[in-house]
């Protein structure tokens, strides 16, 4: 449910409805906008008396909230969510864009990428350290030694790391190197692990299941933003048809649906989403235009020769290329690049 407070409403009143939810044995979330304050209220499972409630001074009005998902709802939250990664802002003006290798594979061929995306106007490294693969034989990733490589690229480069993390056991760790931990699509339905890292209370790069509804996606978010961490970044990464000449189908209509359902900001993944390097930057030109926060791309020296992913990754040239051609794009619908 919504508490409503009028536009007159004092600090006082505010804090004697906050206050008097939290009695009930319910938890609130206040959001102070420019005209109105809104108290959300998520409840203990027993129902509420909106009518008592609304008696109360200071409220205007109450409204319930149907949606499954409490605190990643619009409704609940009406202004879009920013989150702040070392000053970087993801969901505001300007559009982010996370590029590196899939996997970490040495120090060479990742300070070579990680120069490359800096160089280009990327935002954030990203590389996987543990990477989970349809097959047993497939490389698995460098591991802890993976994390340190990314540690000294940040280091050097001055670029926040991304990074997966697969296992609960393995947050304390990959918190330790990382400044956004990735949930991958394979384990956007872990439970324990959406426990952890909403514990963690770092911000979360959550990837859209390969099968997965719009819904539980949002479901998904609801597990870590239930722990008060409210950094909580959306990514569309395309889901399973029976389309057979792209690696996956990316879903552009999830990027608006997933904006006006959801306060959180939403990125895109092409790479992974078309699984062809030669369709990453019109995808990628598609999901700016579509309204997305921003960008995750594969990004590798020598894709040629890539341990995973070689076929959807761009060499830094073509990266920057592609860089060059969204500007215009960002530019059209009102971000900066």
């Amino acid at each position: 449910m919504i508490v409503v407070m009028k536009q007159n409403a004092t600090g006082a009143q505010v804090a004697n409805v906050l206050a008097r939810v939290e009695q009930l044995g319910c938890r609130v979330h206040l959001s102070e906008g420019e005209e109105r304050t809104i108290i959300g209220v998520i409840g203990n499972g027993r129902p509420l008396d909106r009518e008592r409630i609304e008696r109360w001074e200071g409220v205007e009005r109450t409204v319930p909230i149907l949606r499954p998902f409490k605190l990643a709802s619009r409704d609940f939250h009406p202004q879009d969510t920013v989150v702040s990664i070392n000053g970087m802002a993801v969901g505001g003006r300007q559009l982010i864009v996370m590029a590196g290798p899939c996997s970490v594979e040495s120090h060479d061929q990742l300070l070579e990428a990680a120069w490359a995306v800096k160089e280009a106007g990327g935002c954030v490294l990203r590389g996987g350290a543990f990477k989970p693969r349809s097959s047993p034989y497939s490389f698995q990733g460098l591991g802890e030694e993976g994390l340190r490589l990314l540690a000294q690229a940040r280091a050097e480069t001055g670029l926040p790391v991304v990074t997966e993390v697969m296992e609960p056991q393995l947050v304390p760790l990959v918190t330790t190197y990382a400044d956004i931990l990735q949930i991958g699509a394979r384990n956007m339905q872990n439970y324990a692990l959406l426990h952890a890292v909403g514990k963690a209370q770092r911000p979360v790069l959550l990837k859209r299941g390969l099968m997965s509804t719009i819904e539980e996606l949002l479901m998904a978010a609801e597990y870590i933003l239930s722990h008060g961490n409210d950094r909580v970044i959306l990514c569309e990464r395309g889901i399973r048809t029976f389309e057979k000449y792209t690696r996956n189908t990316l879903d552009i209509s999830a990027v608006p649906m997933l904006k006006q359902l959801s306060h959180l900001p939403v990125i895109v993944d092409p790479s992974h989403g078309t699984g062809k390097w030669r369709l990453v930057e019109p995808v990628s030109r598609a999901a700016v235009a579509a309204g997305a926060d921003g960008l995750l791309i594969e990004v590798h020296p020598h894709p040629e020769e890539a341990l995973s992913d070689g076929a959807q990754s761009l060499r830094p040239d073509r990266f920057t290329s592609m860089m060059r051609g969204l500007r215009p794009v960002a530019e059209a619908v009102g971000r900066t690049l």
